[in-house]
């Protein structure tokens, strides 16, 4: 199961990586002698580079006193290429002391994701003669590429990616073309222009994955890269590369391509179909164009003479304007100051919705307006105004109220904070589009208020239920037992909502903020989402905040700094937070009590390189589960991890979260999947 998700791993996350073992080929290795051993190589130069001036918890366990299959991030090979078993605890070589000694041991894998490792990188990591794996990703390592790495004998995999790494990339990387796999250096600080092979025909023929996104590299195109035959996978996004970007490209059989946010410009090479989508290429020059862009015609230039008529044309146009807008406003002033300028007019109708006016009580003056959607045609502004309300929740960006209507009925009104929202103008478009989002693991928007002074209300159903969050984390006696088909249940239905707003409305709607509050379980453990879209009615202030809260409560994307820059991939990094808290049974972020902070990604990446992933799941979730694999939760911890990648182009949409949450249901759905499913499966409605 380990190894599997290793797999997993290597594949989806980028920045988030773990490596097999693999069989290496019976040829002959240069055997050390113990002075220049790889184990006296990591107690000196390495241990003392990666961890700086502090002491690093995982480069403690690297010490002779200790076995050396208790050292924290180490795979280890025998010259002959035997691996080192150090997955059994009964294994004689988990226990052994003096392995340390043994001239023909060497280094494999160096797996430190996500360590703490605050050093620099050892330019002695180029003189393990046998090391294939450097996995150093998601640290705060500083300085530069050593020059020495270029020299080691077998590195096939390199990650580097998530650091502060800086300086030029040197030209030594590419002797490491025969037997480099993947070279990952994203997010980094890497600078100046992107050097090329020594040798001119060089075709790094085992070259799969090359990611040199989000760093400073300058220049034009890396054309050299086009040689590049078995490259499958290219991110050159969010450096200065200029230029145009040669047709040769298409030469290459690519599998992914990400050249946005660049400075390129001229036509795009024709890729033919529609392989890659505009996000491949967005956030360019104005002057890139082609498919899937805009396309790059052009016509003649116009003589001197249809200019100049256009100019008067337009002069004429303006001063005409400008005479009746001087007028309009003229005639306004005339009219009664206390004549309302509401965009709601009165008796408007919409689809799916309807403006009502009138004021508390059926007066005349009016107090407000309030625009019915599908489902809340039964409500009237003097039903709103006079119900009588119970504060359920607050937040930075308003006040939600249990509210009672004088027929005995209940609704959920959620009161923005005054401030809190942009002008009537730019909410009203927001609140129709939400109006009208209907689905069943969607609470829907049922009504809107909006008064004379400003005040916003958004009318929802009321639902007496709990959110899942109290269903994971509250102790108290009579809560449900959540076993793993009743959280399948649950995560399933929230990707279905998900889905819904990216990807089956006319306009999709990110949802902003998702988390395990805004979430409702009923009695049957449907699912169903809250607060989506809200993040588009606030002023970029208050939405701002939210990203702070999620941030502080662990379902932030690595990427996203600002509201305005949510999207679908940032949504689906909150949801594999999400996923992984379902799966962990933890709470993820920071501790208020205790002010630690819970990374749940992280938990799951040290579990794995420990070998211990069964012990990462919730004691009610593993409960009664005879195979992980075959109940689908090792591929729902798989799918968790793959939604949380740090490369928000890596994350899969949520249709196909959707899809793979259905292809792993749970083989038991008992009478403990929901009170309803009891009779027969025939009759589930999952």
């Amino acid at each position: 199961m380990a190894s599997s998700f290793m797999a997993f791993l290597r594949l989806y996350c980028p920045c988030i990586v773990v490596v097999l073992l693999i069989a290496l080929p019976p040829v002959a290795f240069a055997q050390f002698s113990s002075s220049s051993s790889d184990v006296e190589l990591l107690l000196g130069k390495i241990r003392a580079s990666l961890q700086g001036d502090a002491e690093n918890i995982l480069l403690s366990s690297w010490n002779a006193s200790v076995p050396l299959c208790q050292w924290r991030g180490l795979k280890w090979v025998f010259s002959n290429g035997t691996p080192l078993s150090c997955s059994d605890v009964s294994s004689p070589h988990w226990a052994n002391a003096s392995l340390y000694r043994d001239p023909s041991l060497h280094l494999l894998s160096l797996l430190l994701p996500s360590a703490n490792l605050t050093g620099s990188l050892p330019r002695e990591l180029g003189e393990f003669s046998m090391l294939q794996s450097l996995y150093l990703g998601i640290n705060s390592l500083s300085g530069t590429v050593p020059l020495e790495l270029g020299y080691s004998s077998s590195l096939s995999d390199i990650d580097l990616s998530g650091n502060l790494v800086n300086g030029v990339l040197p030209p030594s990387i590419w002797n490491l073309c025969d037997r480099l796999v993947s070279l990952k250096l994203h997010g980094n600080s890497l600078s100046g222009s992107l050097p090329e092979p020594a040798l001119p025909n060089s075709t790094c023929g085992s070259l799969q994955v090359l990611d040199l996104g989000g760093n400073k590299f300058t220049g034009e195109f890396p054309e050299f890269i086009t040689r590049f035959q078995g490259l499958k996978e290219l991110d050159l996004s969010n450096n200065m590369f200029s230029g145009v970007i040669p047709q040769s490209l298409t030469s290459l059989n690519l599998e992914k391509l990400n050249l946005s946010h660049n400075n390129f410009t001229g036509a795009l090479p024709v890729f033919g179909g529609s392989k890659f989508s505009a996000d491949a290429f967005e956030g360019n020059s104005a002057g890139l164009c082609g498919l899937p862009l805009s396309s790059c015609g052009g016509g003649s230039r116009m003589s001197s003479g249809a200019i100049a008529g256009i100019v008067i044309g337009l002069m004429t146009g303006a001063v005409v304007s400008a005479s009746l807008f001087i007028g309009y406003m003229q005639n306004r002033k005339r009219k009664n100051r206390g004549e309302s300028d509401d965009e709601f007019e009165e008796g408007e109708d919409e689809e799916n919705g309807v403006s009502v006016g009138g004021g508390v009580g059926g007066g005349g003056g009016g107090e407000g307006k309030l625009i019915l959607f599908q489902g809340g045609e039964h409500l009237t502004l003097e039903d709103v105004l006079n119900a009588t309300g119970q504060v359920m929740e607050k937040t930075s960006y308003g006040t939600v109220y249990k509210a009672k209507l004088a027929d005995g009925g209940t609704i959920a009104l959620r009161l923005l904070r005054e401030g809190s929202c942009k002008d009537r103008g730019s909410c009203l478009p927001v609140i129709k589009q939400l109006g009208r989002v209907r689905h069943e693991n969607l609470i829907p928007l049922r009504a809107f208020y909006q008064g004379k002074r400003g005040e916003k209300l958004l009318i929802y159903d009321y639902l007496p239920v709990r959110t899942l969050h109290d269903l994971l984390h509250e102790t108290r006696a009579g809560k449900p037992v959540l076993n793993w088909a009743r959280r399948h249940k649950i995560a399933l239905g929230i990707a279905k909502g998900l889905a819904h707003l990216h990807s089956g409305l006319e306009a999709p709607i990110t949802h902003g903020n998702i988390r395990s509050k805004n979430v409702l379980v009923d009695e049957f453990f449907v699912a169903r989402l809250t607060e989506f879209g809200l993040d588009k009615l606030m002023v970029p202030a208050v939405a701002d905040e939210m990203v702070a809260l999620a941030k502080t409560d662990g379902y932030k994307a690595p990427e996203l700094q600002k509201m305005k820059k949510c999207n679908s991939r940032t949504d689906v990094f909150a949801y594999g937070i999400l996923l992984l808290e379902i799966l962990i049974g933890k709470r993820p972020g920071k501790n208020s009590r205790s002010s630690d902070y819970i990374d749940l990604p992280s938990m799951v990446k040290v579990a794995v390189l420990e070998e211990t992933t069964l012990e990462v799941f919730d004691v009610e979730v593993i409960k009664g589960i005879r195979s992980p694999m075959e109940e689908g939760l090792v591929q729902a911890l798989k799918l968790a991890m793959g939604c949380c990648a740090p490369v928000a182009s890596v994350r899969p949409t949520m249709d196909e979260v959707v899809k793979q949450l259905e292809e792993n249901r749970p083989r038991n759905r008992s009478a403990l999947y929901s009170p309803t499913e009891t009779r027969s499966e025939v009759d589930t409605p999952f």
